[in-house]
């Protein structure tokens, strides 16, 4: 009997940065252009240094672009209401031809909470949060007049049209074991970061999500898992904690063994200097290993 191999799909970060020289749209133009599967950014709003707005800045890429997937990684929920949000998501996918990626989380930082005057939650309500606004998203993408009534979110016959064209995939990235129980029975995804959980750590995280998923009545295989990894091309690089590096022949193995472990996506996040480099090295050196399974 056969088995067939699921094609690792690869994403690939995008600063988010607006300083003097930084063009996120053509970082993202050429990560098309090197085959690429998906671009992705991260969502801080209120930082000391000089960045777009992630969902302003992936719109302006998905404009620019034509096959490459788009996703938030990811998108705080306390900073937008999430009925918003969603339809937001809907005129995002169907502008762009179905390639949106919807990542959503708790919210990191409760320093930028602050800062924009808003309520900071604590690690439970963040979680019970995020579950809500995971379920307001799905019922008003399936349902005529959507009426939900959460601890932090409601609707209340809320409409929304047009209905999506397709499945939008909802990612999470989720860490502890409640909000992993979440992912494991609400979303489609889940992408936790290499620099927060190490693959020993990440192994039993990934457990966690499918026993819920199949408490849940759930395909486990549903849910894809995508790696996020700070990732740089050094054939003389020195271990450095949250940073996978090294040569393209040990990078290529390493990222097969979390494919060996269940992911069958990864994000990369090249790091320190000369990035457009390494991105053309990881497009040329590495990738291209990736795709033969």
């Amino acid at each position: 009997m056969s088995t067939t191999v699921a094609r690792m799909q690869v994403g690939l970060n995008i600063s988010t940065s607006a300083a003097p020289g930084a063009d996120p749209v053509a970082d993202a133009i050429r990560a098309e252009e090197l085959g690429f599967d998906f671009v992705s950014a991260s969502d801080h709003p209120s930082t000391s240094h000089a960045v777009y707005e992630t969902w302003t800045m992936l719109s302006w890429i998905a404009a620019a672009t034509t096959r490459i997937k788009v996703a938030t990684r990811v998108l705080g929920v306390p900073y937008r209401n999430p009925a918003m949000t969603a339809k937001m998501a809907e005129s995002f996918d169907r502008l762009s031809g179905g390639r949106l990626i919807l990542g959503l989380g708790g919210g990191y930082s409760d320093e930028e909470f602050r800062a924009f005057g808003l309520t900071v939650p604590t690690a439970g309500e963040k979680v019970d949060g995020l579950a809500e606004a995971v379920q307001i998203t799905r019922g008003l993408w399936t349902e005529r007049a959507f009426t939900f009534k959460g601890r932090y979110h409601h609707t209340a016959d809320a409409e929304l049209e047009p209905k999506p064209g397709r499945r939008i995939p909802i990612w999470l990235g989720t860490f502890g074991p409640r909000a992993l129980a979440v992912t494991g029975r609400l979303a489609d995804g889940w992408i936790p970061s290499y620099s927060f959980a190490g693959p020993q750590e990440v192994k039993v995280m990934r457990e966690r999500v499918l026993a819920a998923a199949y408490e849940a009545g759930r395909a486990p295989e549903e849910i894809t898992c995508a790696y996020n990894i700070a990732i740089r091309v050094d054939e003389h690089a020195e271990p450095t904690p949250g940073l996978l590096s090294g040569s393209p022949d040990y990078l290529i193995d390493t990222i097969r063994g979390f494919g060996d472990m269940g992911f069958t996506a990864v994000n990369l996040m090249p790091g320190g200097d000369g990035v457009a480099e390494q991105v053309e090295r990881l497009a040329g050196e590495v990738v291209p290993a990736l795709r033969e399974r």
